[in-house]
């Protein structure tokens, strides 16, 4: 057995059988629907680690497009009664299509100017969920969403529904990671260390921009429709600004541009508050003394880019696309 496929045999049993295995025989609830929890905002800080950290894009309207996916699923599920399987691919599409049509006039601007336009969006949308209250119920949020249910039956038990998250979880990594490590990671690498670089080399840089934003928001969606369907309630104050700089700061403390590393930042900043939870709000404080001294001792992260990039290579096998004279070519396999 080869070594890529030894480490995705032993991903997929610690997540399909190790943690499932050790919270059935823990029996609490609340540890699994930490690790449901959990495995949310790792779709969330993958998905923004593509636009924030591959492609250089610091967005602060993530929170939003996982507010609209979770608004999408939970109204079609109320007044329409339209079951999950449909409900998460429209709340995928149609965070998708916000995200793409916010970004076309935002995408002109660059660094500071890009991150303070997208705060805009987030902040607009936002208020809009709060106030339509004929669609949104506004502030109260909206009740007695469907549990998550596959072709009739019912997965709404705790270990079903970590099994369902898991696997969207699972597919939404392996997605992403094909995209990071991929030419089209690669000219969104190019475009992030300079565009007008870029540019000149024949990509179309704005294109990338509203591209990579686009996905963001669909994979960001596709986070709050699981949310709705898990939790079966949803607010407003779910999706406000603290949240995009949640999910942001897993991302840096993780490493920008890194995939395991918005993965580890998302785990530290979800079970790290949950381990101090006996010394009640003190525990903030010690979390934020915690990533202090992580971001001013490692500023590229705990998993850098680099260090990725060359674990990817090395442990999954994916390396430049072989030439047609043996050399590295274009692109990865």
């Amino acid at each position: 057995m080869n070594r890529p496929l030894i480490w995705t045999c032993a991903v997929l049993a610690l997540i399909l059988l190790v943690i499932p295995g050790s919270l059935s025989l823990l029996d609490q609830g609340y540890l699994f629907r930490l690790a449901q929890l959990s495995m949310i905002f790792i779709i969330l800080s993958m998905s923004l680690n593509l636009v924030s950290g591959t492609a250089g894009l610091l967005s602060l309207a993530h929170a939003a497009f996982y507010g609209i996916g979770a608004y999408v699923a939970a109204i079609l599920s109320t007044k329409f009664d339209i079951p999950f399987l449909a409900t998460m691919p429209l709340a995928m599409l149609l965070s998708g299509a916000f995200a793409f049509l916010a970004g076309i006039p935002a995408i002109r601007l660059v660094r500071i100017f890009f991150t303070v336009a997208t705060l805009s969006i987030g902040e607009i949308i936002t208020l809009t969920i709060t106030n339509w209250y004929d669609v949104t119920r506004g502030p109260l949020g909206i009740r007695g969403i469907s549990p998550i249910e596959i072709f009739g039956f019912d997965l709404s038990g705790r270990l079903a529904t970590y099994y369902v998250i898991a696997v969207v979880m699972l597919i939404s990594l392996w997605v992403l990671h094909r995209i990071t490590h991929s030419y089209y990671g690669n000219a969104l690498r190019a475009l992030r260390e300079d565009d007008q670089s870029a540019q000149a080399m024949g990509i179309n840089v704005n294109l990338l921009k509203i591209q990579a934003f686009a996905i963001a928001g669909a994979f960001a969606g596709l986070a709050g429709a699981l949310l709705a369907h898990s939790t079966r309630y949803i607010s407003p104050d779910m999706f406000r600004l603290p949240e995009s700089i949640l999910i942001l700061t897993m991302v840096v403390v993780g490493g920008l541009g890194s995939l395991p590393g918005a993965i580890i930042g998302a785990l530290l900043m979800i079970l790290l508050p949950e381990l101090g939870r006996e010394v009640g709000e003190l525990r903030m404080i010690l979390v934020g003394i915690v990533l202090f001294i992580a971001i001013v001792a490692m500023p590229k992260g705990l998993f850098s880019e680099t260090a990725a990039i060359a674990f990817v290579r090395r442990w999954f096998g994916c390396a430049w696309r072989p030439g047609r004279d043996g050399k590295p070519g274009i692109g990865w396999k």
